[in-house]
């Protein structure tokens, strides 16, 4: 097999790339490549990553580069891996995170774009062009227990879900970002208690713990973590029975929230747009519906937007509900909102 013919084949194998160190052991000088980028043959992607080619970069190049950049064990991360595994939406511009092993010199890469002098022999963008968008990095000492061998490797559902959590800006932001990804991605409860107690995040340890236990309770949606806080927690109100079941029909069905255990039996159903809009759902709903009219059980029913954007009001209608089934109110109160709010009305 021959230099170019090597070369050929483990650029197949990386998505068209090569790195200066593997570059080397063909032996390609510097002057060689050097050439090659400046008549518009490669071009650089990363520091020391070259695409063998003047076309387009591709997602699936774009990250290889970076993994290539990383080195050996280095892994996509972080949102980057929140894409990959479809838990959030992909976003071509962001830079793409990876982790690699404690230790490792690897250091963040900003974005890579056309040089002015390189414009003329670039045949898909001109000068200042992106051609990749940078490179976040990560270290961990637990590098091998946190990746799954994939095409392309990257951190584990879990793994991923606590590192997106943890680089929030805030802890609140953090726990809802947790309750958000693991029940919008079905990552069983356990994977996280697991690696929580494995890797111990270097911050929002508390409030990471508290998602947990939310979680725990039943809370299945970033709608019903919304309620649970915002209206529950915020204005004093009991903690209602997360996915109380209930036998409609024949068939085990679960109410979102069930106040029966504090003696009042209100149901309070938090009615997800995209999900309860499928006929099936419907219909399903409307038979809970009948069925909770018939045993005589008050319920409520409010959506995202009634949720996140009035829950001093939604407070106000549980609270009304439940007091008039008997229920008394212990300790805590409204919200700040609730009692700014006051205090402007009575002015």
């Amino acid at each position: 097999m021959t230099e170019d013919d090597s070369l050929k084949e483990l650029a197949l194998s990386q998505f068209g790339l090569l790195t200066h160190t593997q570059l080397h052991a063909l032996g390609y000088p510097r002057s060689r490549v050097r050439h090659r980028v400046e008549s518009g043959r490669w071009q650089a992607v990363l520091h020391g990553v070259y695409a063998v080619s003047s076309g387009p970069i591709s997602r699936a190049t774009t990250l290889e580069a970076a993994l290539l950049f990383g080195g050996n064990g280095a892994l996509l991360s972080h949102h980057t891996a929140a894409e990959e595994w479809g838990m959030v939406r992909t976003n071509v511009g962001r830079p793409v995170h990876i982790t690699v092993p404690y230790g490792r010199s690897a250091i963040r890469q900003p974005p890579t774009v056309v040089d002015a002098a390189l414009a003329s022999v670039n045949l898909c963008r001109g000068a200042g062009a992106v051609v990749h968008p940078g490179v976040v990095v990560h270290r961990s000492r637990a590098q091998n227990f946190i990746g799954i061998d994939t095409d392309q490797p990257r951190t584990t559902k879990a793994d991923t879900a606590v590192d997106i959590a943890v680089t929030e800006d805030t802890a609140k932001a953090a726990y809802s970002s947790l309750v958000g990804t693991v029940s919008n991605s079905r990552i069983p409860l356990v994977d996280i208690r697991r690696r929580l107690e494995e890797r111990r995040p270097r911050r929002y340890r508390k409030a990471l713990a508290d998602a947990v236990r939310l979680l725990a309770e039943g809370v299945q949606s970033l709608l019903e973590y919304r309620y649970a806080v915002d209206v529950e927690d915020a204005h004093g109100l009991p903690r209602a029975m997360r996915q109380a079941p209930v036998s409609v029909d024949g068939r085990t069905l679960f109410e979102d929230c069930d106040y029966s255990v504090h003696g009042v039996p209100l149901i309070v159903r938090l009615d997800g747009r995209r999900t309860h809009s499928m006929a099936e759902v419907a219909f399903r709903d409307r038979r809970r519906d009948n069925a909770a009219e018939l045993a005589g059980r008050p319920r409520l029913v409010y959506g995202y937007e009634e949720v996140t954007k009035n829950p001093c009001e939604v407070a106000r209608e549980v609270e009304t509900v439940l007091v008039r089934g008997g229920w008394t109110r212990t300790g805590g109160g409204r919200c700040r909102a609730c009692e700014w709010s006051t205090r402007v009305g009575t002015r």
